[in-house]
């Protein structure tokens, strides 16, 4: 009986190592199965070699509108006639041709300058590379040119589609700004086969307060307007509308696509709600708009001003992270953190702080940090995921502070920590980049109009689609060689 056991005993550990063998074999074989695929990927395929000889797929532009017009009542509105030179082929530019320094395409790099270790060779330097800058801003100015879907005066929307008539005011006034000096400057071209971008020239600000539209209707207006000029005009599916763009500062902007998509997640969509966070904003494709309180010239008293607080912030209690900033702050005798209305003027408050915070709100986007470097303050940006503006251009962390919303219980450490000299550094800047957020209704070299500019140029370069292309009727995609 003894014996028995014992030999069943020997038994079930040979055969519980068969199965562990078993095992082992074909998990082997997977893995050296594995190790020869990578290999024969890495030397036989073009994609580890030759980045600029790759097949590229994509799906074709609508063959007829992008918007099915059914089961709407559609808002109409008239256009003048299409140019016959509009009917040309379009100028064609493919990914890893150089099509202007700089640029998407370029073989230039358009990041900040870095040394060995990942430093930047110039941290106090404002610009992420100066001279790469300012001659592509040459460039620019030389060739760079918009088409912009011509309305007439007597339509019945002109005072959604044409600029204000008016100086532009308020807190939104970046894109009636934009917008009225664009359609005067010499970006503006009428041959549409010279066109980089197309403008979408509706105004969100102008739609929100127009009784015919209003918030409620902006939505079905936009995707109207679509279809309307994918209909009348070829240039919206040329490449479904990936280079086209439209300029919005209002909140609503964004909202507004919802029944446009292809408005959403191919055009240029050029913003102040410019986050991250928020659903609809495409960080590189889409573009910060800097949200400008129009102010002309300096302030009085901006050289003379005694800063002797050392954080200020007014506003209103429209979000989690503002709160926070009151309920650590509010009694404070250094960081001056207020709610509800001032008893001093805002200007002299600004004019007296070393440091002026823009607190994210309702929205990401507000007008103090320009407010902040018009008064020569150094802003302290608390607000997570924020595409800032002009970030592929400027270096912010030459002239301003960015602090982490959680890290709101130690601000008062982060601003003491500052050195005196690191503080005068961030003043310096603070004067120099100024002029970058300021609008003219004759726009001056390098203010926010040029920037915006600038910004767009980057975004210029677009696949569009070339009669002798190959779709392909199985998965109906376009084959480019």
């Amino acid at each position: 009986m003894a014996d028995s056991s014992l030999l069943l005993y020997y038994s079930n550990r040979r055969l519980s190592g068969s199965f562990r063998s078993l095992f082992f074999i074909p998990t082997g074989l997977a893995l050296i199965t594995s190790i020869f695929i990578l290999f024969y990927i890495s030397t036989t395929s073009n994609l580890f070699t030759h980045p600029h000889q790759i097949t590229l797929l994509l799906k074709p532009p609508p063959r007829s509108s992008t918007i099915s017009p059914l089961g709407r009542q559609t808002i109409s509105i008239s256009f003048q006639n299409a140019s016959r030179r509009s009917l040309e082929s379009p100028k064609i530019a493919h990914f890893g041709e150089r099509s202007g320094e700089g640029g998407i395409g370029s073989q230039r790099p358009l990041g900040p300058r870095l040394d060995s270790v990942g430093n930047y060779v110039n941290k106090n330097e404002v610009f992420l590379d100066r001279d790469v800058f300012l001659e592509d801003y040459k460039e620019m100015n030389r060739s760079f040119k918009i088409y912009v879907y011509p309305h007439r005066r007597d339509d019945p929307f002109a005072n959604v589609l044409l600029p204000v008539d008016s100086e532009p005011g308020g807190n939104y006034a970046s894109e009636s700004y934009f917008k009225k000096v664009l359609m005067k400057s010499h970006f503006i071209t009428k041959d549409s086969t010279k066109a980089d971008l197309f403008f979408l020239p509706f105004s969100i600000a102008r739609l929100r307060h127009d009784p015919r539209v209003g918030v409620g209707g902006i939505q079905d207006f936009i995707r109207d307007y679509i279809f309307n000029i994918s209909q009348k005009y070829p240039y919206w599916n040329w490449t479904g509308g990936a280079d086209h763009f439209y300029v919005a500062c209002h909140s609503i902007g964004r909202s507004a696509m919802d029944k446009a998509h292809d408005v959403k997640f191919n055009s240029i969509q050029v913003v102040c709600s410019s986050s991250y966070f928020q659903y609809g904003y495409i960080a590189h494709k889409d573009a910060c708009l800097p949200q400008i309180w129009p102010r002309q010239g300096d302030p009085p008293n901006l050289a003379s001003s005694k800063r002797k607080k050392l954080a200020f912030f007014a506003g209103e209690m429209n979000s989690p992270v503002r709160q926070k900033l009151l309920q650590v702050w509010r009694n404070d005798t250094e960081i001056f953190a207020h709610h509800g209305r001032l008893t001093t003027p805002y200007a002299d408050e600004l004019l007296g702080s070393k440091f002026c915070l823009h607190v994210k709100g309702f929205e990401v986007n507000t007008a103090r940090i320009a407010d902040s470097l018009y008064y020569g303050c150094v802003p302290v940006i608390i607000a997570n995921y924020y595409d800032l503006p002009f970030e592929d251009i400027l270096n912010w962390k030459s002239f301003s502070i960015i602090v982490a919303t959680l890290d709101i219980p130690l601000l008062k450490r982060i601003l003491k920590r500052i050195s005196l000299e690191e503080y005068l550094m961030l003043r310096s800047n603070v004067l120099k980049v100024r002029k970058h957020f300021q609008w003219h209704l004759s726009p001056i070299d390098y203010d926010a109009f040029y920037m915006v500019m600038y910004e767009l140029w980057l975004r210029r370069s677009s696949m569009r689609v070339p009669s002798s292309a190959f779709v392909d009727p199985i998965d109906d995609q376009i084959i480019l060689k």
